[in-house]
């Protein structure tokens, strides 16, 4: 008896596997993390950790956040800080490969659709193009590292005294950390007694920009850096808002707290300039602080909370909904604004389809921090500019505080835990699901348009 050829399965269903396994996979790490830094041997005194600041730990650094409910510099034995470090390259150089490689066949860099065959629904691409892109990933990503590293290592040398041992571990350290986007630091008050210097300052936010560009920028760069009309429209997205974002977060940052004498108001012009602009590229999803983010004003907070919710570019280490995200939901708005039809973006038209996965992007992350903001109220009695700051820096994988995570409970902690997972992982699956899937519906209801505003 023959039967009939059993229907290929939707293409989302298909991309929906590595989705969960990257899920799963960084659930997996955070566990094992978890118990590694729960475990005597991580901690300077011998004894177990608790368990929910273990994961919480592995959470921030899988996720690149930054975020810390103990102290890595004193808490932390060699070991702990060294697990600590592998989970932040796993999680950001892992991350940005799954990223990178999703990305790059969404916009054809490696042949997806023209790789198909009569299996129209197989989304398997030549193992040479994987294997090449991900050796391109990894060899960029180490040698920004690497360079990054030498030239800290010779600053803690050189100016702090630093033995050569120490003196290149914490120039690796914060060099991965920074690349990745994490916020780590090596020191118990992170980075405020370099607040004032520039070798340090300057390098670390380079490598946060350049780990927040993504991969599929740096390349681009790479190859045609000098022929602007090879760019494609994320790389002129990523690199306009980049720069905008920058300079508008450090002249707001800057102008807020230029008088505050707990933040900036203590320093030298120059020097609030340089700490200004240090802490506008810490919301681009980094984390680590020069100045004491508690004693910023609580308008300052908001305007952050603003920066880290949009992120970074796409398929990088940075976090957020992405810069691309929010610069597809301005050109939205000024398109209705204008009462055009068609919303066109550096003198290319925007597909339909792309607006709705901006809008969904969004507003799905707008509901995240909503409710963890909720939780961390109903469980905590902090007010809601700080409760929003932490939920608003863990769902953005940034790694800001105001001070209050370490006192949280355990209830809350497990908020920002769920925060940090979803806001890295849940962004990029989504993402993905959204950008490749391919199921057309065979009919249409009728319009009807309701009132608006």
């Amino acid at each position: 008896m023959n039967f009939p050829a059993p229907r290929p399965a939707a293409q989302h269903s298909v991309l929906a596997k590595p989705a969960r396994a990257v899920a799963f996979a960084f659930a997996g790490a955070i566990l094992v993390g978890g118990l590694l830094l729960s475990s005597p041997a991580a901690n300077t005194q011998g004894v177990f950790t608790s368990l929910v600041d273990g994961i919480f730990t592995a959470t921030s650094a899988v996720c690149v956040t930054g975020l810390t409910v103990l102290d890595t510099a004193t808490h932390y034995t060699l070991f702990g800080k060294l697990v600590i470090l592998i989970l932040i390259q796993a999680g950001g150089l892992g991350l940005m490969l799954i990223a990178s490689l999703l990305s790059m066949l969404v916009i054809g860099r490696i042949g997806y659709l023209t790789r198909l065959s009569t299996q129209r629904e197989s989304s398997a691409v030549s193992g040479e193009d994987v294997r090449t892109a991900a050796l391109m990933i990894i060899k960029l990503s180490l040698a920004i590292e690497s360079v990054v590293a030498a030239i800290l290592a010779i600053r803690f040398g050189l100016a702090y005294g630093d033995d050569p041992a120490g003196a290149i571990w914490h120039g690796a350290f914060h060099a991965v950390s920074a690349f990745n986007n994490a916020g780590f630091a090596l020191y118990s008050n992170n980075l405020m007694d370099f607040v004032a210097d520039p070798w340090l300052c300057i390098p670390i936010s380079l490598a946060i920009i350049l780990g927040g560009l993504g991969f599929p920028v740096l390349v681009q760069l790479r190859q045609h850096w000098r022929n602007t009309l090879k760019w494609s429209m994320n790389t002129r997205l990523v690199l306009l808002m980049t720069a905008l974002l920058l300079v508008g977060g450090t002249i707001f940052i800057t102008a807020m707290e230029w008088t505050n004498p707990k933040t900036l108001g203590e320093l030298e012009p120059a020097q609030r300039i340089l700490a200004g602009f240090f802490q506008s590229v810490q919301t681009r999803t980094a984390g680590f602080n020069s100045i004491d983010i508690g004693a910023m004003h609580p308008a300052s907070w908001l305007g952050m909370d603003v920066l880290m919710f949009i992120g970074g570019g796409p398929a990088g280490t940075a976090g957020g909904i992405k810069i691309t995200t929010a610069a597809i939901l301005l050109f939205i708005i000024l398109t209705e604004l204008r009462g055009e039809t068609a919303v066109n973006v550096l003198g290319k038209r925007l597909s339909r389809s792309v607006h709705r996965q901006a809008i969904t992007v969004a507003l799905l992350g707008v509901a995240a921090v909503f409710a963890g903001t909720m939780g961390l109220l109903l469980l905590t009695n902090y007010s809601l500019d700080r409760c929003l700051f932490e939920a608003t820096s863990a769902f953005g994988t940034v790694g800001l505080s105001t001070g209050i995570t370490p006192d949280l409970p355990d209830p809350a902690k497990g908020i920002l835990i769920a925060l940090m997972y979803l806001g890295r992982v849940g962004v990029l699956s989504l993402g993905s699901a959204l950008a490749l899937r391919d199921r057309k519906a065979l009919y249409e209801l009728p319009k009807e348009r309701p009132s608006i505003g």
